[in-house]
């Protein structure tokens, strides 16, 4: 139960205070990110970590003026690949296969599979299916930082377009698709600090085929 608590203590920070997170809670929760599931085990995504004070007053000036972003310890932008590629899917099996250290013919031929069909597919299609992948592990890195008690804003209230020029992601085939404020709460500045987590009921949400 210890993780539900930490779940329930968790909310959206509306301000932060500026204290810094201890670089081992953010390397916790940079690693349950990369622990995450994705498509294929592709992980077709980059995690930007953005201390630089004077980078976070850029990417504040086109994500609304959100005090978080500056007051935030860590800022944790997930860029999705633009596209796959042949040359990016073979990455992935081949290290795979270094990691194991053996080849499996049913793996090469899932291999095949997917050079056969994603990179043929339109490169929308294919940065959507990427920043689904992203979503996940963003997910993940939200629980992790509840888990080391660390206060998060989750934020998709930005320019794309801009952010990534600020970080020159199009260079590296990559497109932001969603960020993360990492540091702890001002309670005292923050209007929802105190109001109760509000959820709907478990049978509004779940529904059980037995």
């Amino acid at each position: 139960m210890k993780l539900i608590e930490k779940l329930a203590w968790r909310y959206a920070t509306k301000a932060m205070n500026g204290e810094k997170v201890p670089e081992e809670k953010i390397d916790a929760i940079i690693e349950a990110a990369l622990l995450a599931p994705t498509s294929s085990g592709l992980q077709p995504f980059e995690i930007i970590v953005v201390k630089n004070q004077e980078v976070k007053e850029k990417i504040k000036k086109i994500a609304a003026n959100q005090s978080v972003i500056s007051d935030c310890s860590h800022l944790l932008i997930f860029a999705a690949w633009d596209t796959y590629t042949a040359d990016r899917i073979n990455r992935v099996f081949d290290h795979t296969n270094d990691v194991r250290g053996f080849k499996n013919q049913g793996w090469e031929d899932y291999r095949q599979m997917l050079l056969n069909s994603y990179p043929q597919r339109d490169a929308e299609v294919n940065f959507n299916h990427a920043a689904r992948q992203a979503y996940i592990a963003f997910s993940q890195a939200i629980a992790a930082a509840a888990f080391e008690e660390v206060d998060t804003t989750p934020m998709e209230g930005f320019d794309a377009n801009a952010l990534d020029e600020i970080l020159n992601l199009p260079a590296n085939g990559l497109r932001s698709c969603v960020m993360l404020a990492v540091g702890y709460r001002n309670a005292e500045n923050d209007w929802l600090a105190k109001l109760p987590k509000v959820r709907k009921t478990r049978n509004e949400m779940v529904s059980v085929i037995q």
